[in-house]
């Protein structure tokens, strides 16, 4: 769909809504502040405790109470930083031996829509520190304890700048991706083939559309149709993908969902990734696409395919399904035509991306595979958990906007 029929369509949602609703958003778009992100701060690599960062509450302003609905959303990008302010807490109980704990960062390479500031840490570690995968762009904080010490404590926070992503239909000449990024982006992983059953689903969404990014938004718009989003269980699902087409059940979590889109886009050759991650801040478009308070189970993996001409673009079929759990929404709701095609193309800054990574080694593990890392994890005696694991494992992240000057 072009971009002018979008926004006309909006136009026209926008209407259907009472005129005091039009009023109030009218005096909130124009009372936003334009925030510049806060100077970059270095990170403290010694194991010696860092001095504390001072979290500040997070209180949000008296609009982002309210709550708000997807044809609300400015027509055109806003281009103000919002810089957060993440701090997380973990204590281990009831373990034996020697520890380490690994906790993934936001991403570390900048981009034009998130920006990792410094962190800071404390604790009773006898080492800690930051180690770096470039090809996954994964960042990756980790801290030891030897054995019969005391119970394993630490607190770290990070300082992220935000701002919303806006795909651009009627703009291109994005720079060409490095060709090895392209083909890495292709592959299969163990819980995401490219053959077979995965392929044939993907040839028949897309059906004879030759144009990259028509086949991309065919692919998606299947996904949103076919899946549903189940809330049950805990984290954000396994993305075993193979088994979700074999049993023909296609519902799950945020990683189901998204690793479904990214598999159907590989298997016809458009690189495609996950990019898992963590909601930090309320949603401006529906209620459940935000989080507040404790945030220790509030992760979430998006996804980005690459088209020539247009680069990566941003998707998230997720939160489309989420929404429609949520909220109820029937296949004709307004709400819900403008929600789907907005998620192509959008990711709202509440969210801070952590990495692409899949069939995750962490660097000092006895050699465990994990299909990816969203979650801070922990070894014991050559057993690795995770925070879900509330019996030994105690994780809280609280996520306060800064205020600059």
């Amino acid at each position: 769909m072009k971009r002018r029929d979008f926004l006309a369509a909006s136009a026209v949602l926008a209407l259907l809504a009472p005129s005091s609703a039009r009023a109030v958003n009218k005096k909130k778009a124009s009372a936003r502040p334009h925030a510049k992100p806060a100077p970059r701060r270095t990170s403290k690599t010694s194991g010696k405790p860092a001095t504390p960062v001072v979290e500040k509450p997070a209180t949000p302003a008296p609009e982002e109470v309210e709550q708000r609905d997807a044809t609300g959303l400015p027509d055109e990008p806003l281009p103000q930083w919002r810089t957060y302010e993440v701090s997380s807490t973990i204590t281990l109980d009831n373990v034996n031996g020697k520890v380490r704990v690994w906790l993934p960062l936001a991403q570390h390479m900048d981009t034009p829509w998130q920006r990792s500031l410094g962190h800071s840490w404390q604790g009773n570690f006898v080492k800690a520190g930051i180690y770096r995968d470039p090809v996954a762009d994964l960042a990756v904080f980790y801290a030891d304890w030897n054995e019969g010490g005391d119970a394993p404590q630490l607190q770290i926070s990070s300082q992220i700048a935000k701002r919303d992503r806006h795909f651009d239909i009627t703009k291109r000449g994005v720079a060409t991706e490095r060709s090895d990024v392209l083909r890495r982006y292709l592959h299969s992983t163990n819980l995401v083939p490219t053959d077979g059953l995965v392929r044939h689903t993907a040839e028949r969404a897309v059906g004879r559309i030759k144009d990259p990014v028509a086949r991309g938004k065919a692919i998606y718009d299947w996904v949103v149709e076919n899946t549903s989003f189940n809330p049950s269980g805990s984290g954000i699902g396994r993305g075993d993908v193979e088994a979700m087409l074999d049993s023909g059940h296609l519902s799950g979590r945020s990683a189901d969902i998204t690793l479904l889109f990214v598999g159907l886009c590989r298997s016809i050759g458009i690189p495609a990734r996950p990019i898992f991650g963590q909601r930090i801040d309320s949603s401006r478009l529906l209620a459940g696409l935000g989080a507040t308070g404790n945030l220790s189970t509030a992760q979430q993996c998006r996804a980005e395919f690459y088209t020539p001409g247009y680069g990566w673009i941003p998707v998230n079929p997720a939160d489309v399904r989420k929404a429609i759990d949520e909220e109820h929404l029937s296949s004709n709701d307004p709400r819900l035509v403008v929600l789907q095609k907005l998620l192509f193309g959008f990711w709202e800054m509440n969210w801070v991306a952590f990495n692409t990574a899949q069939d995750v080694r962490l660097r000092g593990a006895n050699g465990q595979v994990l299909p990816f890392l969203v979650q801070p994890q922990a070894e014991v005696a050559a057993e690795l958990f995770n925070s879900s694991d509330s019996s030994r494992f105690h994780y809280t992240v609280n996520a306060s906007r800064v205020v600059d000057g």
